[in-house]
């Protein structure tokens, strides 16, 4: 069907561009007439075509059902939004496409909001760039609130970009109602940059996090970027339930700007400082990459079906000094209760490149499914690359096979495992690590390493401290 068309210049659009449109704005409370042009569509929709220019904005623009709000493109249509003004996405079906917006000097309920603020279902905003000061909580918000009684489904976000805000550039969440779920949720070819780094709304400030307080099913995050954030890049809070998320080539780099904590505990909330933080849930990473990280490349905390393929992060660490803390890790897995998947996480072909600390630290795990895994150089943490294991409660890694290729020569020892139970190990070490491979006591039993290649000819090759019982550990050569 053709839907109609209104046209609205702003104050400052070419004469032409006045001369063919419906409304034209004078630089004074423009919502007004960017309003009367929606209201003015049938109730089957249309378009509200906005023409080059600034459109300065004192309120609230509330679109339809089955309208489009459409500009010239992000370098051409910019809506300026002051005095707690903001694109309240409140009905069904609407689109918003190709503008720029900003908002600054909120207060009131207005600044537990977004920029783009979005509460109803069938949305789809597509190569929108937005900023805000950090008196507002997002600049791309999706909130389940009072009032619509039903899921929030399929939300597309599509080329749009946080850019450099004083707040959270993506964030899912819910206030005051039982239907918390977000389903059907995409983000493809997305950005938020910068988001907190300079200033923020608080000091939990996220590039994208997508379940706050809510909980999300059927998500996809494809070709997405998430880089200089204070926090995390991309986040996942660990209450809410998170079923079938899914992340494809998508980069994470050089978040956690926020500075380390002089203390720090993982049951605590003082840091997070990942590139990915994906607790308690089932999720598939394909071919995505964090660098520069400043604490965790990839952070799993009771994983429940997890799955990485091809997946590399290089340098986690990086611009840190002081690990006395925090544990640089590129591939940080811990559970500390028995999950119902089997195997609780899966990763094949994935990378760790000169980590500033462990590449690879797994604890209090089970059914650990590894093959493939290449650790490149890591700088380590008290003489050691990566550790599996290392805790002196007993058994922490159990149920698992673990194939893993190192190499580098900056610690030590590139493998520790301490409290393996019924673990096969393979793989390859390529190292003048003083000791290449050490296996440790407290709960080991029943330990396999099965044709492991140590490399070069002469090295010390796999060592059993004195505290492993005897027969626990048996080692087959080819």
């Amino acid at each position: 069907m053709t839907e109609p068309t209104i046209i609205v210049a702003a104050s400052d659009s070419s004469a032409a561009s006045k001369a063919g449109a419906d409304y034209i704005c004078d630089g004074i409370d423009d919502q007004h007439e960017i309003q009367t042009a929606i209201d003015t569509l049938p109730a089957r929709g249309g378009t509200v075509q906005l023409t080059e220019g600034t459109f300065k904005c004192s309120g609230n623009i509330l679109p339809r059902s089955y309208t489009t709000l459409k500009g010239q493109g992000d370098d051409r249509t910019t809506l300026v939004f002051t005095n707690n003004g903001l694109i309240w996405m409140k009905n069904d079906s609407v689109a918003l496409e190709g503008l720029r917006a900003t908002g600054s000097g909120y207060s009131g309920k207005s600044a537990h909001r977004g920029v783009i603020y979005i509460t109803a279902s069938h949305m789809w905003i597509k190569d929108v760039t937005a900023t805000a000061d950090r008196s507002i909580q997002a600049v791309f918000y999706v909130q389940s609130i009072e009032g619509y009684t039903r899921d929030i489904e399929y939300i597309a976000f599509i080329g749009c970009v946080a850019e450099s805000p004083g707040t959270y550039g993506f964030l899912h969440s819910s206030q005051d109602t039982d239907y918390t779920v977000h389903r059907y949720v995409q983000y493809t070819d997305c950005r938020a940059i910068d988001c907190g780094r300079d200033s923020r709304f608080n000091n939990w400030v996220t590039g994208f996090d997508f379940t706050e307080l809510n909980d999300i099913e059927s998500l996809r995050v494809t070709r997405c970027i998430a880089e200089g954030n204070w926090e995390s890049g991309f986040h996942l809070e660990w209450a809410p339930t998170k079923n079938d998320v899914v992340f494809t080539d998508c980069i994470s780099r050089n978040n956690g700007q926020k500075p380390f904590p002089k203390t720090y505990s993982l049951g605590g909330e003082d840091y997070f400082g990942s590139g990915y933080y994906a607790p308690r849930g089932s999720y598939t990473f394909s071919n995505c990459t964090a660098e520069g990280n400043s604490a965790y490349g990839f952070f799993f905390s009771y994983p429940d079906g997890v799955y990485l393929y091809d997946c590399t992060d290089l340098e986690t660490g990086r611009g840190k000094t002081d690990y006395s803390a925090v544990k640089p890790t590129s591939y940080f897995i811990v559970q500390s209760q028995l999950t119902n998947a089997n195997p609780s996480i899966v990763m094949e072909n994935c990378e760790s490149i000169k980590s500033f600390g462990y590449g690879l630290h797994i604890a209090l795990m089970d059914h650990v499914r590894i093959n493939n895994f290449r650790l490149t150089d890591p700088a380590g943490i008290d003489g050691r690359g990566a550790v599996m294991g290392g805790s002196s409660r007993g058994a922490s890694v159990v149920d698992s096979s673990i194939d893993i290729h190192a190499t580098g020569d900056r610690v030590s020892t590139l493998i520790y495992a301490m409290g393996n139970r019924n673990v096969v190990y393979t793989g390859q070490i390529n190292s003048n690590a003083v000791q290449p491979f050490v296996i440790d006591g407290y709960g080991t039993s029943n330990v396999r390493v099965q044709d492991m290649k140590i490399l070069p000819a002469g090295s010390t090759g796999i060592s059993l401290t004195q505290d492993v019982p005897e027969g626990a550990v048996t080692i087959v050569k080819s």
